[in-house]
Formats: structure tokens, C-alpha cells, sequence
């Protein structure tokens, strides 16, 4: 298999660029890199994920599994300054790079660190996760990522993944109804579903 952003070292040659984008009203700089998820732009999935995400009237924190260089996390965070908003990746490239750009749009209300799926999570109750599932790590790791999210979940708390219909949204779906309680289509647009799993 050839290497690819969801890799703990990636080899390929750094090549570090900066650019700006408006998310949730905020426009922010990022500072991305070769070697990590949607290097040049925020992808269409993730950006769909942030403008449909509802904060839930659960308390915890909000994790953001998967968080690449920072986007889905840093946006949530600057929306909802009162909440700590978690955010990992096993990629160690997009770790350091989803922590300068937290410092670089002055966002402080985060925590960031890395870990496989989330085995490096705190078992402290979070309110929700959100996740743009890395689809070419395979089904059996992103299904364990909705299993530890559900572990990870306080009572009713949320889980909102992204993913495209050919790549998985009907058999995700199938999955977390067998797990949560109630699990809904949120929107869906050009191809990718927004899915909500209550615990």
C-alpha cells in the first residue's frame, strides 16, 4: 500500500505553504505542508461538516478525530470560545502543523496531541466528536473510530461524521444505528452526507 497522509511520519519531502480561508465568518491563515489531507484548500466534505455542526446541549468537550492541519477543529473552537475543543491525528506532520495554526489565528481554547483513532483520548465525557474519516485507512479502522467515539461520548452526546456515499455513507449509517440511539442524515451535497449519531 502507498503511503498516504493517514501515516504517524510521512516520508514525503516537506514543502510548507500558507494561505488563507474563511470558515463560520472567520477568516483564517493555514499553514499546511505535503504529506497531510487537503494540503492546498479545506475539501468540500470538511467544509460541509463545519457549517451543518450544532453545538449539542450536552456538557464536555468537543473532539475532533482525524484533525489533519486544524480546520474542522480551529473553526469549532473560534465559534464556541467557551468549550475546550480536543483535536488528534496519528499524522505527527498535521499534529505540529494543527498546533501553529491554532497559534497563528490566536485560537486557545484547544488541545492538541496525537493519537491512533483515540486511544490517546482522556476518558473525560465529551459532548461531541466530529470526524472527516480517512477513507483509504479502510473500513475497519474508521468503524473502530465510531466504536471509540461512542465509548468516548457522554449520555446523548454526538457523533457528526462526513463521508461520501461512494465511499461508505450507507453502510456508516447501517453501522452506527446498531450502536446509537438515534442517527440522522443531516444534509446531504454534491455526493457527501453529514451523519448525527446520538448516544
Amino acid at each position: 500500500m502507498s503511503e498516504h497522509y493517514y501515516s504517524k511520519n510521512p516520508q514525503v519531502e516537506s514543502k510548507p505553504s500558507k494561505w488563507q480561508y474563511t470558515l463560520r465568518g472567520f477568516l483564517f491563515t493555514f499553514e499546511t505542508d505535503a504529506g497531510v489531507f487537503s494540503k492546498s484548500e479545506v475539501d468540500f466534505g470538511s467544509r460541509v461538516l463545519i457549517d451543518c455542526f450544532v453545538m449539542p446541549d450536552v456538557d464536555g468537550h468537543v473532539l475532533d478525530v482525524g484533525c489533519g492541519y486544524g480546520p474542522i477543529g480551529l473553526s469549532i473552537a473560534k465559534s464556541y470560545p467557551d468549550r475546550i475543543v480536543e483535536m488528534m491525528d496519528v499524522n505527527e506532520r498535521a499534529v505540529n502543523l494543527a498546533k501553529k495554526n491554532a497559534e497563528l489565528n490566536g485560537v486557545q481554547n484547544v488541545q492538541i496531541y496525537e493519537s491512533d483513532a483515540l486511544s490517546s483520548v482522556p476518558n473525560g465525557k465529551i459532548a461531541a466528536v466530529l470526524t472527516n474519516p480517512p477513507i483509504r485507512a479502510g473500513k475497519d479502522t474508521i468503524f473502530r473510530f465510531y466504536d471509540e467515539a461512542y465509548d468516548k461520548l457522554a449520555d446523548s452526546g454526538e457523533l457528526w461524521v462526513v463521508i461520501q456515499k461512494k465511499q461508505g455513507a450507507p453502510s456508516t449509517f447501517d453501522y452506527l444505528e446498531l450502536k446509537f440511539s438515534k442517527v440522522e442524515i443531516v444534509e446531504k451535497k454534491k455526493g457527501y452526507w453529514i451523519i448525527k449519531a446520538r448516544k
